[in-house]
């Protein structure tokens, strides 16, 4: 696309005055991409907050799933969020149904702990959607029943209950952004 060749031409430019020991600043940057990220019911407000600033950060859309376990307006949302909250590309969805209807047909991966496949071995695409349950439920059994093909599993210690819910997305969405390799060839 025209705004990665831009960036492309940008890097190769500013590389050129950069130290050869030292990382290209545009080297970091993440041109724009299509992954969504979604968070099912989720109920702790400074847990939303932060990963409403991370997909500030990365460019990624973020889909809310109603009931929430806080208001919108919380005042905890929007500290975690801090100033990033009015650039958050975000859309809420009424219900469960209501949300599986809108995205009918799209790539949904399922994270969970109640699957058997780790998020090491999913091929992530450019169109993905990643969904992340409730900090108290997780996704509901009826939808992960309905997408068993699409669940994943972040490995962890033996005996251990879960991640934290921000931490989890934080893990599934730059491994999705690096497996679509937005950074272009050749830069890490």
């Amino acid at each position: 696309s025209l705004g990665f060749a831009f960036a492309s031409a940008r890097k190769l430019q500013m590389d050129a005055h950069w130290p050869k020991n030292r990382i290209s600043p545009m080297a970091v940057m993440l041109p724009p991409h299509r992954l969504q990220l979604v968070l099912f019911q989720p109920q702790i407000a400074p847990n939303t907050g932060n990963i409403a600033r991370m997909c500030v950060a990365t460019g990624t859309h973020l889909h809310l799933v109603r009931p929430l376990g806080f208001v919108l307006s919380d005042r905890q949302l929007r500290r975690s969020a801090m100033d990033y909250w009015p650039r958050l590309k975000l859309t809420v969805h009424d219900d469960t149904e209501s949300f599986l209807e809108a995205l009918r047909g799209a790539s949904l991966w399922f994270f969970t702990t109640k699957s058997q496949r780790t998020y090491w071995s999913a091929t992530f695409s450019p169109d993905d959607y990643l969904v992340f349950g409730s900090e108290t439920h997780g996704i509901p059994a009826g939808v992960l029943d309905r997408h068993a093909d699409r669940t994943l599993r972040i490995p962890q210690a033996e005996g251990e209950r879960c991640l934290n819910l921000a931490t989890s997305a934080g893990i599934g969405l730059y491994e999705a952004l690096r497996q679509i390799s937005v950074c272009g060839p050749g830069i890490p």
